[in-house]
């Protein structure tokens, strides 16, 4: 089932896409861009795609759409940006109505939130298993969990010491255990039915950077993250470190001169935290320039025998659980030259321009920011930080 050969389809947007996915029958993808648009695709037959409708964040947003999720039962999907407001649009290509505007900064009491300097930007977000409820992670720290019926925000804590890159639950049935993933280097477990403290349930400890993209096995038990310490780690939550060690352990951020998004990583800084709680650590792909995505395989096709992650090299990488790797898909090579260069998008991966700055020919960049696996065909969809590939 793992997909071997080059493109079959490329879909080129003029703005780079930072997520896009499946849903769970493959029936429906989805991709958010850079353009503050999201676009819809009819996917039943994973061969053909059927672009079908494409809605505008409502609102204003900052720099970018960043994250989307789809509802349970398929028919909506909320989609954030680097602010406290999140678009929630019906996906029945019949209903062509203005997507909703749910503010994330109104309280049970009506009272406006407000969130110090900068505001509360979102970076993840995700609908609960029965799909009554939103959870945001974003600036500063915060993780939100939104009721959607009443319009209002159930709790506001401040989960980390740094900002909430991802957030998702544990079991896909259940909307109790919910996990954060910081720039604080730590994965963190919560109980929402006791989330009003803002004491976690429980803490993974392991990266030495931050993280940024944590995905659910959805059986309530694995979770998988991927950090900027350019690796990817598997965790059981049976192992969990309860909150008095966490407290006693006090683990620092690593502080240094590294700065994902322009840097190189010096693999020579990297090393194994005494403290890692980790079942399996992989390494090779890049975690760079952006807030690379990592993914399991799915459960029907693959039995969730693989875990896979994009990569600033422009290749999606797939491992077997022991760490092994057991596939790579090259989507810069596949894609290279496809369109002809422009200056059109140049930022952290893009196009590039006719000439670059120093006077020299124009070079193909691909960044691959996320991925998704199709539920039932051996198809992959990377998501370049400048284009599409299936």
């Amino acid at each position: 089932m793992i997909p071997s050969t080059n493109a079959e389809m490329i879909v080129h947007y003029d703005e780079p896409v930072y997520s896009g996915q499946f849903s769970e029958d493959g029936n429906f993808f989805f991709s958010v861009n850079k353009d503050f648009h999201v676009r819809m695709y009819d996917t039943s037959n994973p061969w053909k795609w059927r672009h079908y409708k494409t809605v505008a964040y409502p609102g204003i947003g900052q720099w970018t759409l960043t994250d989307g999720s789809l509802s349970p039962d398929n028919k909506y999907l909320a989609y954030t940006s680097i602010c406290p407001k999140v678009g929630l649009a019906p996906t029945d290509p019949n209903d062509n109505g203005d997507p909703y505007m749910l503010d994330f900064s109104i309280r049970g009491n009506g009272r406006q939130e407000t969130y110090g300097y900068g505001g509360f930007g979102i970076f993840s977000i995700r609908f609960s298993g029965d799909g009554r409820n939103l959870v945001a992670g974003g600036r500063g720290g915060i993780i939100v969990m939104y009721d959607i019926e009443s319009r209002t925000v159930l709790h506001r804590i401040p989960g980390h010491d740094d900002d909430v890159n991802a957030v998702c639950f544990a079991d896909s049935s259940s909307p109790h255990i919910l996990y954060s993933g910081s720039d604080d280097t730590t994965l963190k477990v919560w109980d929402t039915r006791s989330m009003g403290d803002s004491r976690a349930a429980g803490a993974f400890v392991g990266h030495i950077e931050g993280l940024t993209y944590i995905d659910s096995k959805g059986d309530g038990r694995y979770i998988l993250s991927n950090g900027k310490d350019q690796s990817m780690k598997l965790w059981d939550l049976r192992t969990v470190m309860s909150p008095s060690d966490f407290s006693e352990l006090r683990p620092s951020r690593r502080r240094g001169n590294f700065d994902y998004r322009w840097g190189a990583y010096d693999d020579d800084t990297w090393y194994q935290d005494p403290n890692d709680i980790s079942l399996v650590t992989f390494r090779g792909h890049r975690v760079l320039q952006t807030l690379i995505r990592c993914h399991f395989s799915p459960p029907g096709s693959t039995d969730s025998r693989y875990v896979y992650s994009g990569s600033a090299d422009g290749k999606v990488y797939i491992w077997n659980l022991d760490a092994t790797l057991a596939g790579v898909v090259d989507v810069y090579e596949t894609t290279k030259n496809s369109r002809p260069l422009s200056r059109r998008y140049d930022y952290m991966g893009g196009w590039g321009d006719d000439d670059d700055e120093a006077g020299g020919a124009a070079q193909w960049r691909t960044c691959v920011r996320d991925a998704s696996w199709h539920p039932n065909a051996p198809v992959i969809a990377g998501e370049p930080f400048s284009l599409l590939q299936v």
